[in-house]
């Protein structure tokens, strides 16, 4: 009787442990910003856009056209058991350039600086609905004219 009681207390002791650890918290890192040694080494109105590719790097994001500014972001996201994954640091290093390439700017937002936006996808829809490939070209033999084939 004694080493069944001892026994159930292992077992409660075990599921007891793995049920602490199940429920801590897990953080990924996402991105990458310049350290702000790196950023010393960067003077606005001098340096240009191949300067700083060699001082800090390419970035993660650049501007929508070929000349845009560059953007370094990095977040942190913590999960917890099963609760949704919470962006709990977020940095963006933005360097915007002048008309003559050089560093116009250099600014270093957090998620504290505004809101938080929320990035989604945008897919443009197909036309085919429910339709197969086999459903499609099968569907096309009533819609042949003949005479068009041969003119």
């Amino acid at each position: 009787m004694i080493g069944i009681i001892k026994r159930t207390r292992g077992v409660m002791a075990v599921l007891g442990f793995v049920a602490l650890t199940a429920c801590s918290a897990t953080y990924q890192n996402h991105g990458y910003v310049p350290l702000e040694e790196d950023l010393q080494q960067l003077v606005v109105g001098v340096d240009t856009r191949a300067t700083v590719d060699d001082v800090i790097g390419t970035p993660s994001v650049a501007g929508m056209l070929n000349d845009g500014d560059y953007y370094y972001v990095r977040s942190r996201v913590r999960e917890y058991g099963m609760y949704r994954p919470e962006v709990i640091e977020r940095q963006v290093l933005a360097i915007s350039f002048a008309e003559d390439d050089t560093i116009a700017n250099i600014e270093r937002f957090a998620l504290e600086d505004g809101n938080i936006v929320p990035l989604s996808r945008r897919v443009t829809d197909s036309s085919v609905m429910d339709n197969g490939f086999l459903r499609q070209i099968l569907g096309n033999f009533g819609n042949i004219d003949p005479s068009q084939m041969f003119n």
